[in-house]
C-alpha cells in the first residue's frame, strides 16, 4: 500500500497518541503526521522528540488535510471533537478513529452527526504505563497488547483492512467487536475493578478516624491491589457516564455477589465458603500470565535488603550499569537488624526478568516476583 503524500492527524500527543504516531511513523516513515494538543507545551515536545512532523495551528487545519484523524483524547473531549469534524467545510472523504476505553455512546454519536463520506471505526488499544505525557510515549508500547477495534455500521471493510495495516508498526494483537459488546467487557474486567479498588480505599479512609493505625498497616499489599485507584479521577468519572447502563447491571450482579459471600459468613457455611475461595483461586490462575490485559500489568520485583548503609545506591547502580530503566522504587519495610523488602517497579517484564538475573548475579540477595 502507497502512503506517499499521506498525512494523519493525531489529536492528543499524550501517551496513546504519542505511542500510535512514533509506531506508525517507524513503519511507514514517508507519512506525515500532523498533530495538536490542547497543551502547547506537549505539541511542542512532540515536534522536538519527532513524535509528529509538524504542528497543526488548529483542529480545522487538520481535518482539512488529513485522509485519517486520531482522537487520542478522553472519551468526553472524543464528542466534542467529533461535531467540530461533522461541522467542518472538508468534502472529501475521511476516515475517523478514537482510543476511548467506551465505545457505543462515541459510535452512536459519530454515526449521528458526521457526514455520509465520514467513516468512524473505533478503537482502544489495551496498554498504558505508570507515567504519561508524550515524553513517555515508546513506539513498542502496544507489543503483542490487545487492540480492539469497534466500526460502526457505515464502515467499509477496506477502511478497517487500511487502518489495521496502517497500524502494523504497534505489533498489537487486532480484535474486532461490537461496540455493544466491548463495552460489556471492559465493564467487568476493567472498569468495574476501578469502582472495587476505590471503594476499599474509601472504607479504609472512613476506618482511618477511630484507628489510625490503618494507614501504616495499609502500606503493604492493600496498597498494592489497590493501585489502579491512582487512575485519573476525570477520566474515570467519563468512563463510567459513558458505560452507564452496563456498570448499573454490574453494581446488580455485585450486589447480588456480595449478598452471597455474606450469607456463607453469617451462617458458618465453611463448605461454601471454602468451595467459593477455591473456585476463584482455580479461575484466577488459570489466566494468562504473559498476555497484557485491560488493566496495565505492574512490572514489581522484591528485593530482601539488610538494613545498611548504601544497599539501595549499590542495587541502582547494578540496574544503571545494565542500563535498565525503573518506574518506580519503595521500601516497603526496614526494621533495625532485620532485613527490608525492597519493591523496584518497571516497564515491561523483560526488564523485570533482566533486573533480576543481574542483581542475582552481583549481589547476595533474595529475589522474589510480586504475583
Amino acid at each position: 500500500m502507497n502512503h506517499s503524500n499521506e498525512t494523519i492527524f493525531m489529536v492528543g500527543l499524550g501517551l496513546i497518541g504519542g505511542s500510535i504516531a512514533l509506531a506508525i511513523k517507524n513503519e511507514f516513515p514517508e507519512i506525515c503526521i500532523a498533530g495538536y494538543d490542547i497543551s502547547e507545551e506537549q505539541s511542542v515536545a512532540a515536534k522536538k522528540l519527532g513524535v509528529i512532523d509538524r504542528i497543526s495551528s488548529s483542529i480545522e487545519e487538520g481535518i482539512n488535510e488529513a485522509s485519517i484523524i486520531f482522537l487520542s483524547t478522553p472519551v468526553e473531549q472524543t464528542v466534542k471533537l467529533l461535531d467540530c469534524i461533522a461541522k467542518s467545510e472538508r468534502k472529501e472523504p475521511l476516515l475517523v478513529t478514537d482510543v476511548g476505553s467506551t465505545k457505543k455512546r462515541v459510535a452512536d454519536y459519530a454515526e449521528q452527526v458526521l457526514p455520509e463520506n465520514f467513516e468512524f471505526i473505533g478503537g482502544h488499544p489495551m496498554a498504558g504505563s505508570h507515567k504519561s505525557g508524550v515524553t513517555a510515549a515508546k513506539k513498542l508500547l502496544f507489543e503483542n497488547a490487545f487492540y480492539i477495534l469497534t466500526p460502526s455500521k457505515s464502515a467499509k471493510l477496506s477502511s478497517l483492512a487500511k487502518l489495521k495495516e496502517l497500524l502494523r508498526g504497534t505489533h498489537a494483537n487486532f480484535l474486532e467487536m461490537s461496540p455493544e459488546d466491548h463495552d460489556e467487557v471492559t465493564s467487568v474486567i476493567s472498569h468495574f475493578p476501578h469502582i472495587v479498588a476505590a471503594s476499599l480505599v474509601h472504607q479504609a479512609s472512613r476506618f482511618e478516624n477511630g484507628f489510625p493505625i490503618v494507614k501504616r498497616l495499609a502500606a503493604g499489599g492493600f496498597r498494592d491491589i489497590t493501585r489502579i485507584a491512582s487512575s485519573s479521577p476525570a477520566m474515570w468519572r467519563d468512563i463510567l457516564l459513558h458505560n452507564k447502563d452496563k456498570m448499573i447491571s454490574r453494581f446488580d450482579e455485585w450486589q447480588k455477589e456480595m449478598d452471597n459471600i455474606r450469607s456463607y459468613v453469617e451462617n458458618e457455611d465453611a463448605e461454601n465458603l471454602y468451595a467459593y475461595f477455591q473456585m476463584a483461586k482455580n479461575y484466577r490462575d488459570g489466566l494468562p500470565i504473559k498476555q497484557k490485559g485491560a488493566i496495565p500489568a505492574f512490572y514489581d520485583l522484591y528485593v530482601d535488603v539488610p538494613d545498611s548503609p548504601g544497599v539501595i545506591s549499590e542495587i541502582t547502580a547494578i540496574l544503571a550499569a545494565e542500563r535498565i530503566s525503573i518506574t518506580n522504587i519503595r521500601i516497603i519495610e526496614t526494621r533495625e537488624e532485620i532485613n527490608g523488602v525492597l519493591r523496584i517497579s518497571f516497564q515491561s517484564d523483560a526488564d523485570r526478568k533482566q533486573a533480576e538475573k543481574c542483581i542475582r548475579i552481583r549481589a547476595e540477595y533474595d529475589t522474589f516476583y510480586a504475583d
